[in-house]
């Protein structure tokens, strides 16, 4: 195995240290040292007995008689000592002792640490300078990847679409639009949840104008030596310009472009603020018209710098929701091209199933459904591999051992989600109980019940209150059925979600008569939370809707013992069964 310089060095001053440690060790081994009295010391020089002596800066003298014994004594410090050992012919060695030696080994070990030092420091250095090389290769290495992304690889998303095509002109014509004295937006913000399809719009902006693609993430520019960040978006926005035209995508952009503090205290010399200065400064110092834009994603919009989302940075802020049934149907056509399905599926009916799924979602929902089927050595992906993949995706897989689950746990949970299932239909008409398990989860959960609401654009004050009280359903029907004491822990989620609604309707959108037409978090900020006011308001909505609940509950006790009883016999209930128990 061949050596760097580094480590030779490394080891030569290891064997240095061990050498002459194990020289200091021999000398001061093997030597029995008597402690004799001072008078018998003399005798023993009067009698011409020692062969020689030690004169140390010390209490203590030692020496060797000529016997070859090794002996210690009092140290008389006297001013004729050494002329009376010389007059009886005794060698006298004079020294400070092992001071030399331990001074020798003390400086010697000085010179290993500041070498270690060094050698880590260097080391470390050099690491840096790796992964600073890493790093401008990754991004030169990313270029080619947009070429394979156009738009028809999008599904859904049609406004954030046609918003970036629009730019895909300015682009490819730049000279076009300077001639009526347009100037191209230097900056694209992409916000929206995660896994709406923010990067996958970057690189098909990129790749239906055919130029490169830098894409980078903001964590990349998180530093803990001083600068690099800074530097590493110089050293990008340069590779950029050198291409002339390009896209340069920085995900998760809030991990650079943060709200800046307000102390002035500390002069602005933030690492995080250096580096979001040279971003700002790197995207004003743009060309009007150079074809190079910087296209950046978050789903913390509320989070990022206001120098960032004005004018001539990211000019045109584009939201990328979460997508309606159309889009779920159209991105679940596109994500099983590829995948033999059964005749039965039915694509359309799977839409409907997944409100609130994000196209990473549906592309995972069909990727497990592929999985199940090659697992189970199926000819072809049916309904059931999608139906399990469903509840895979949704709360984690099944549980296969449940023989160790008491029925009282099992019946406990049937009319908890039949309580959910039961108000839902009754109380939300529009909505669809598209299905109710009892099958617990590896992710922990006793069972679930899936109501979907229609896809609308707003919620009304009624809205919001019918799904606080399907939220409470799941506890009404445990204290109607097994009593007050009886209640269990498992509608803490539950409790959870109508508090958070219950609290957004009184503070964030003013639909309460008492506490008016006033955003509390614009007044209170982050202590909006804990205004009793608002605390005890929220106590009151849930305690009264709670009370409705239960007696949407016992006016329906029927219908909520046959949905109990059924998910008892089947574990599970589609959307007929529902429908036809509670009818």
């Amino acid at each position: 195995m061949k050596l760097d310089i580094k480590t030779k060095i490394l080891l030569f001053l290891i064997i240095s240290i061990a050498l002459v440690s194990s020289i200091y060790l021999y000398m001061n081994t093997g030597k029995n040292y008597s402690d004799i009295s001072y008078s018998k010391f003399i005798n023993y020089v009067k009698k011409g007995q020692v062969e020689r002596v030690e004169l140390k800066d010390s209490p203590r003298i030692s020496g060797k008689l000529k016997s070859g014994e090794y002996f210690i004594t009092d140290n008389p410090r006297t001013e004729d000592f050494k002329e009376m050992l010389l007059v009886n012919d005794v060698k006298v060695l004079e020294s400070n002792g092992n001071s030399t030696l331990v001074q020798g080994i003390s400086f010697l070990l000085f010179l290993c640490g500041i070498g270690i030092v060094g050698y880590f420091l260097n080391n470390n250095m050099n690491k840096q300078a790796q992964k600073e090389m890493a790093f401008l290769s990754d991004i030169e290495g990313k270029k080619s990847d947009s070429t394979i992304t156009s738009f028809e690889d999008v599904a859904g998303n049609e406004e954030a679409k046609e918003s970036l095509k629009e730019l895909v002109d300015f682009i490819q014509n730049p000279e076009k639009y300077n001639r009526y004295g347009a100037r191209i937006p230097r900056g694209v913000l992409l916000y929206g949840p995660p896994g709406t399809g923010k990067t996958l719009l970057a690189k098909a902006l990129a790749g239906e104008a055919n130029v490169p693609f830098f894409s980078v993430s903001g964590s990349d520019f998180i530093q803990v030596y001083a600068g690099l960040g800074a530097s590493r978006i110089r050293a990008l926005f340069n590779k950029a310009k050198q291409c002339g035209k390009s896209v340069i995508f920085i995900d998760e952009i809030d991990a650079l472009g943060k709200k800046r503090k307000g102390n002035f205290s500390s002069g602005g010399n933030d690492e995080g603020d250096r580096t979001l200065n040279a971003l700002l400064t790197e995207m004003s110092g743009f060309g009007s018209n150079e074809g190079t834009i910087v296209v950046a994603a978050t789903n913390r919009v509320d989070t990022l710098d206001e120098a960032l989302l004005r004018p001539g940075r990211f000019d045109r802020q584009i939201e990328v929701g979460l997508p309606d049934i159309n889009a779920r149907y159209k991105i679940l056509k596109l994500h099983s091209e590829n995948k033999p399905l059964s005749e039965e599926v039915d694509l359309k009916k799977v839409a409907f199933q997944t409100s609130y799924f994000s196209g990473a979602m549906l592309e995972n929902l069909m990727n497990e459904s592929a999985m199940i089927a090659a697992r189970n050595d199926d000819s072809f992906i049916n309904m059931a591999h999608i139906s399990k993949a469903f509840y895979t995706v949704l709360v984690g897989e099944e549980k296969k051992d449940r023989t160790s689950i008491p029925v009282e746990d099992k019946k406990v949970t049937a009319y908890h989600e039949g309580g959910h299932a039961l108000v839902a239909k009754k109380v939300s008409k529009e909505n669809r109980v598209t299905k109710v398990s009892i099958i617990p989860s590896t992710k922990g959960m006793g069972g679930f019940s899936m109501n979907i609401p229609p896809d609308k654009m707003y919620q009304t004050k009624d809205d919001i209150k019918n799904s606080i009280m399907v939220a409470l359903g799941g506890r009404a029907a445990e204290e109607i059925i097994f009593g007050r004491d009886k209640i269990t822990t498992g509608a803490s989620n539950d409790l959870q979600k109508a508090t958070e609604m219950a609290f957004n309707m009184i503070s964030v959108y003013g639909m309460d008569e008492e506490l008016g037409l006033v955003n509390y978090g614009a007044i209170l900020g982050q202590n909006i939370g804990s205004n009793s006011m608002i605390i005890e308001r929220v106590k009151t909505i849930i305690d009264y809707l709670y009370e409705e609940t239960k007696k949407v509950v016992y006016e329906n006790i029927n219908y909520l013992n046959n949905i109990a009883s059924m998910l008892l016999l089947k574990e599970v209930l589609d959307e007929e069964e529902v429908n036809e128990l509670v009818n």
